[in-house]
């Protein structure tokens, strides 16, 4: 029987090589990865749970069968979440779900839109609250959605939002900004103003 220990110590891109090799290091990654991935799923969708965990498994599936062809230069994350990503836009278009929303009382930390800057957070939960951030995020095009939920709810880099969209940095940063910029729009139409946005 294989046993969460024979997974510990081991970076993702060793258990893909090991998995090659004896598929059980495959469940090393599945459970490493799940909840974040279920998580991301979720806030991009407006699917249920359920529908949310079956996109997840299909995501784990069809990764399972493509590793071989994982690329290398990628990180593990990254491929897992571009993979997750298409599976849930197939699942938007076969269901015609086209009114996405952002849940979970993290939506604040969407936010901390400066690194080490906990004003601009503060100043959040003072003017508005996990509703009202939803509404903004609503309103928004699902491109500067996705973008803001990637960098600061999913923590991702440049790099790793750049593989997982497939666009390059630059793209990336000209993207992360506008959506800044548009949300800051929506929430002053919303009455809301923030100083450091």
């Amino acid at each position: 029987m294989f046993k969460n220990k024979d997974c510990e110590g081991k970076s993702d891109e060793e258990l893909v090589r090991l998995a090659l090799e004896n598929q059980d290091y495959y469940y090393c990654l599945v459970s490493r990865w799940e909840n974040k991935i279920l998580r991301y799923i979720l806030k991009i969708s407006s699917a249920t749970k359920e529908d949310a965990e079956d996109i997840l498994q299909d995501a784990f599936i069809s990764a399972y069968k493509s590793l071989n062809d994982f690329d290398r230069n990628l990180k593990f994350s990254s491929w897992i979440y571009r993979i997750a990503r298409n599976k849930t836009i197939s699942f938007w278009r076969k269901s015609k779900i086209r009114s996405k929303t952002v849940s979970s009382d993290d939506d604040l930390e969407l936010f901390k839109l400066v690194p080490g800057d906990d004003d601009l957070a503060k100043e959040l939960e003072k003017k508005c609250d996990s509703r009202q951030i939803k509404n903004i995020l609503k309103n928004l095009e699902e491109k500067y959605k996705e973008i803001l939920i990637l960098k600061f709810l999913e923590e991702k880099s440049y790099r790793e939002i750049s593989d997982i969209l497939k666009k390059p940095m630059g793209t990336v940063a000209t993207l992360l900004s506008r959506a800044k910029k548009k949300f800051k729009e929506e929430a002053m139409k919303q009455g809301i103003e923030f100083k450091n946005l």
